[in-house]
């Protein structure tokens, strides 16, 4: 039996021993349960007016499968999965209480969870809002997060070997005012330090990283920038809609699911800005419906801009739920007459429930697929999924200060690990003997390897591995190298590969990094190994954010585990 709107047309199929299971929609915009329990016991959803969502599946024992679980105090919509005893399937967990959002899979107290949780945390007990990975007892949950009190923003770098950083800035005034040059600055979190002054920036992040780099080595001042606004040549817009059905385009609140609409971000690409707008704009008179993470439906998902900064060239990446996109062609050439920049177009399909971005596979709407940019004086190819660093002007700056740092003469051999699409090694190759860049990501492999055809560099070759793997298997064999360059992602490098720059023994280790903290972390293991910081150098990539750039010379020290 059904009542109410066409979303509940789920009622009069069987359990698993024949009976029947029953939605029943009591006013409109409410979706029953899908599939009732395990032994055929009604598993029932009775919706309320104001569309909360009943459980999704039904638990074992087909009890307690609605939204409200086994009290429902506090509870606003109802989970995916509910528990196996049908009880506390509401949001709020075991007994929903104090629940706010909707978690995706509820936790076994939730107590303190405050906003929507991709995967709960065993207790909850003052668990941070939005966290993506969590400790089973839920201490510590503040750390290496965004935390928004009252105008204040502070990203914790947390203790690292004893060292604890801190970037903070206070916005002053009352809770909800602010004389922000961003309108969404409070919501957004993610320019913490926009609203400081770009020289107090700079002092804040020379300060962070000389007392995290204290142990180990002197710092050097650090490299800013010019111009520090609309510096990200990559922008990424998350597509929703508003509670009257409008389409909306922006980011997630800090430590939340929630979209907050950006019209213009002060540090972000403005073509890009103005291209998200024009498709947020043909929306509704394509009849294209914006993705709804709760209940599945809706087409549009993510919207990706990549642009040239040398170049200009311009990719449009729509990442939709289906690769059912209906007028397609027509929309494709709309967006191109309102915007002949343009230079390729892609529908990228994620059909999955997940906080990635990108799906697997992409189909070519227009253009080649890709773009060019320039950048120290070589051409690179850049697809969808390509890692390429977001500031190209600082970008610049980073590699010439790290190919500096390593001082090739011309006669070395180097080894450019988590190579990516071989934007470091191809810039070091002129001032090496050879290069080896080592990535495990396939599809950069094919972009690094197409880039040095393009640029004619015969003295690279690339290898499809892992860097750690791949050094230990030349040690074994009595491979020799010079420099190691290694830029690993934010959550810094692992013992292991450290262990097989050792086997390796090169006379030099370049390390980038992008999390000042982890990087503090590896270099006492390098130390532990025999390598030795010499000198750091800062370089602002990131202007308005908490976030710095860092480059570390190391120099083996003939002292330390060898083995």
């Amino acid at each position: 039996m059904v009542k109410g709107s066409d979303n509940g047309k789920i009622g009069g199929l069987k359990g698993k021993d024949g009976s029947k299971r029953r939605s029943d929609n009591v006013g409109s915009n409410n979706r029953g349960g899908h599939y009732g329990g395990n032994n055929g016991d009604k598993s029932e959803s009775s919706g309320g007016r104001n569309g909360i969502l009943g459980s999704r599946y039904g638990n074992s024992d087909g009890r307690g499968s609605s939204p409200k679980g086994r009290d429902g105090k506090g509870g606003n919509i109802g989970v995916r999965y509910g528990n196996s005893d049908g009880r506390g399937s509401s949001p709020g967990g075991r007994d929903g209480k104090g629940s706010n959002t909707g978690v995706r899979y509820g936790n076994k107290d939730s107590n303190g969870s405050n906003t929507e949780y991709r995967n709960s945390i065993k207790d909850g007990n003052g668990g941070s809002a939005g966290r993506r990975k969590y400790n089973w007892d839920g201490k510590n949950a503040n750390s290496n997060s965004k935390n928004v009190n009252n105008g204040s923003i502070n990203s914790k770098y947390g203790k690292t070997g004893g060292h604890k950083g801190i970037m903070s800035h206070k916005e002053g005034g009352e809770k909800g005012k602010t004389s922000s040059k961003c309108p969404v600055f409070q919501k957004c979190g993610g320019c913490q330090l926009l609203d400081m002054p770009y020289k107090k920036q700079l002092e804040q992040k020379q300060k962070n990283l000389e007392e995290l780099l204290k142990p180990f080595c002197r710092v050097a001042p650090i490299i800013g920038m010019d111009n520090p606004y609309h510096y990200r040549n990559k922008v990424h817009a998350v597509f929703d809609h508003d509670r009257k059905g409008n389409p909306i385009s922006g980011v997630y609140e800090a430590n939340s699911h929630r979209v907050v609409p950006v019209e213009s971000c002060m540090i972000e690409d403005q073509k890009a800005d103005e291209i998200i707008g024009t498709i947020r704009g043909m929306l509704k008179s394509f009849k294209i419906r914006t993705y709804d993470e709760d209940t599945g439906y809706g087409l549009l998902r993510h919207v990706l801009i990549r642009r040239g900064f040398t170049t200009g060239e311009v990719m449009v990446v729509l990442v939709t739920s289906s690769p059912v996109f209906p007028s397609k062609n027509n929309f494709v050439k709309a967006l191109r007459e309102k915007h002949p920049e343009i230079t390729t177009i892609i529908q990228n399909v994620n059909d999955r429930e997940t906080s990635m971005v990108l799906g697997d596979k992409e189909h070519v709407l227009f253009g080649k697929g890709y773009i060019e940019d320039i950048l120290c004086g070589c051409r690179f190819r850049i697809s969808s999924k390509s890692f390429y660093q977001v500031n190209p002007v600082q970008t610049e700056v980073l590699y010439q200060k790290a190919i500096e740092a390593a001082g090739l003469t011309g006669k070395e051999r180097v080894i450019d690990a988590y190579c990516g699409i071989g934007t470091i090694g191809i810039v070091a190759s002129k001032y090496a003997n050879e290069v080896i860049g080592v990535e495990l990501n396939r599809d950069a492999v094919k972009d690094a390897v197409e880039n040095a055809k393009i640029n004619g560099i015969k003295n690279i070759r690339f290898f499809c591995n892992d860097a750690g793997k791949f050094m230990m298997n030349m040690a074994e064999i009595g491979e020799h190298v010079d420099v190691v360059f290694m830029d690993p992602p934010r959550s810094g490098s692992t013992e292991e590969f450290i262990d097989s720059v050792a086997k390796i023994r090169p006379e030099k280790v370049i390390y980038v990094s992008c999390g000042p903290e982890t990087l503090a972390r590896d270099l006492g293991y390098f130390r532990k190994k025999g390598y030795e910081a010499k000198m750091g150098w800062g370089v602002d990539m990131f202007p308005a954010t908490s976030h710095v750039e860092a480059i570390i010379l190391m120099t083996r020290s003939g002292s330390g585990d060898k083995k």
